[in-house]
């Protein structure tokens, strides 16, 4: 019977010196006193140590842990569960340093051992490695927060920390709100292309950056746009600064390509000193300040007064909202498309998709780029009459492609419409849909409709409700410029979506950037894995093409695929 119960008993400690052995995570055990009496193959790994040099020694010797942000040494949570009796945890962004220097992040958790009577026999800490996860966390947080063009932070940060300033600004202090606006940026990105456009912003933010103080704040608002906050700073000292970029902005000379382009930039000023404005008032003024810079001729200094800031809001929208509308009414809006084409296939000449695009005209006949006239749309509340607009000249040529033999052949079996936020949030915008879709006798499922993910998640129950009412018609959706929020992949599921678009940002840099091919090869997973096919937008150059076929991305679409051309010119001729 004793043979029997010795038996049993080396067989249970067998049985889990294998677990400790194999299991995935560090495992250290210790004698009341914190000398190590176990060492899985694990913590070997990670600490550098060998379990024959540790034996005996004291856990201190060879475990060692500091904050990854402050550097400072961290108590061993082993000591602590020995004192008090409890399960220790050690705290967020704890970093180890192995035997030869390598650091890892961690968690871990250290527990008491104890006999059948409650005594204290020693002590064991569980340790894993999260390295991989937190670097991605901390990608995916400085991706929400940065502009990944110029490294620069972004709108969204830019105004949160604009608005802690102005929350903790004191009764005598001051700070002062810069607006840039590049001129002649548009020369630069018509004649040469993004890849040139790109670049000049970039070598425009590193001179901006490298003449303003330490202490200030500067982000790339959008576009040729940036944002200075000068903290502590009075309008005169302000002055000088801003003038100081403009001269070496209006210096700076930039080559692409043995061309060589000069540019300006207008700067509005206005001064910050009360903490009860609110963060769209100042932005606002300091927008005002800059577009009276460059209505006095570009390239200059414009100081926001009182009466400025309504008096420059009263002009654009008047100038803004009558060029849309006379538009509208006048038809002048053209349609474009831009091929979309299959990763994969074998002659790039067949295209199965096609995203149709918007130009507005004036009324001397030049072609006005969206990104021109959009955002002012948006911001007078114009869009839900371009996306009429759009959608009922898009199902026109739709329905005479379809109904004619020869022209079936040309053309893509699916068309995408790009439709804005502002009709999300219209109540009666399904019907208008729906009501055109069946008249125009297109086919509905060789259309399907684009939505931003920042327009879908702002207006997410009006989103679902559209997409489920137009899918059970057969209409398709996509989900454009994913991967832009932290939030992305949260919100995915409540999104029934048939296309993910996988930002721009992203496509631009996958050939130079590990951290962001990873996070396509991420989004197209995920996409995958919810049967979800994936299109990648901007693609310009043959390795980026051949990048995202390894990565297994379903579609292509962009300036290397294919230029966007008039969709009725083309059918005309």
């Amino acid at each position: 019977h004793r043979k029997r119960m010795e038996m049993d008993l080396f067989r249970e400690k067998e049985l889990a010196q294998v677990t400790l052995h194999s299991i995935g995570d560090a495992v250290i055990t210790t004698d009341a006193d914190g000398r190590i009496e176990y060492f899985n193959p694990v913590a070997e790994k990670l600490t550098g140590w060998q379990m024959e040099d540790v034996l005996g020694q004291s856990v201190s010797q060879v475990f060692h842990i500091e904050n990854e942000s402050t550097g400072t040494s961290i108590e061993i949570p082993i000591y602590e569960a020995l004192q008090t009796g409890r399960t220790v945890k050690l705290p967020d962004h704890t970093v180890l340093i192995s035997l030869n220097g390598d650091r890892y992040n961690i968690e871990d958790s250290a527990a008491p051992i104890r006999n059948y009577q409650g005594d204290i026999l020693g002590a064991v800490m569980v340790f894993h490695d999260v390295t991989a996860p937190r670097q991605l966390a901390k990608k995916l947080s400085w991706q929400a927060s940065h502009d990944a063009l110029t490294h620069l932070i972004n709108r969204r940060e830019f105004e949160s920390l604009l608005s802690k300033e102005m929350e903790d600004l004191k009764p005598l202090s001051r700070h002062v709100l810069c607006f840039l606006d590049l001129d002649r940026f548009k020369i630069v990105n018509d004649s040469c292309g993004h890849l040139a456009g790109d670049e000049l912003l970039r070598q425009v933010s590193t001179l901006i950056l490298k003449n303003v103080r330490m202490s200030d704040i500067l982000a790339r608002i959008g576009g040729d746009e940036f944002g200075i906050l000068l903290k502590d700073c009075d309008i005169s000292d302000a002055s000088i600064i801003a003038e100081k970029i403009r001269e070496v902005i209006e210096s700076f000379r930039f080559a692409w390509k043995n061309q060589i382009f000069t540019i300006g930039i207008s700067i509005g000023l206005v001064q910050i000193t009360s903490p009860l404005e609110s963060i769209q008032e100042i932005l606002s003024a300091a927008d005002a300040a800059c577009y009276a810079a460059k209505e006095r001729g570009r390239n200059r200094i414009h100081i926001y007064k009182a009466n400025d800031q309504q008096l420059s809001q009263q002009r654009r929208e008047r100038q803004w909202s009558l060029r849309i509308r006379q538009a509208i009414e006048e038809d002048r809006f053209q349609l474009f498309y831009q091929q979309i084409i299959a990763t994969h296939s074998k002659d790039p000449s067949q295209f199965s998709h096609a995203e149709i695009l918007v130009r507005m005209i004036s009324p001397q006949g030049k072609v006005i780029m969206p990104s021109t006239f959009l955002s002012s749309a948006e911001r007078y509340d114009l869009m839900p009459h371009i996306d009429r607009w759009v959608v009922r000249q898009s199902l026109e040529q739709i329905s005479k492609i379809q109904q004619s033999a020869s022209l079936k052949s040309q053309y893509p079996q699916k068309w995408m419409i790009n439709l804005s936020g502002a009709s999300l949030g219209d109540d009666k915008f399904l019907g208008f849909l729906r009501k055109e879709i069946a008249e125009s006798n297109v086919v509905p499922h060789s259309i399907g409709f684009e939505i931003t993910e920042t327009a879908a998640i702002a207006n997410l129950d009006q989103a679902n409700q559209l997409i489920q009412a137009l899918q059970d018609i057969g209409c398709q959706f996509a989900l454009d410029d994913f991967g832009s929020g932290m939030s992305s992949f949260g919100y995915l599921k409540s999104l029934p979506v048939n296309y993910l678009k996988i930002d721009g940002q992203f496509i631009r840099n996958i050939d130079t950037d590990a951290p962001v091919k990873a996070m396509v090869e991420a989004i197209n997973h995920v996409g995958h894995v919810m049967n979800i096919q994936t299109i990648a937008e901007w693609v310009e150059t043959p390795i980026q093409q051949k990048l995202l076929a390894d990565v297994g991305v379903d579609y292509m679409q962009g300036f290397g695929i294919h230029q966007p051309h008039p969709l009725e010119l083309v059918i005309a001729s």
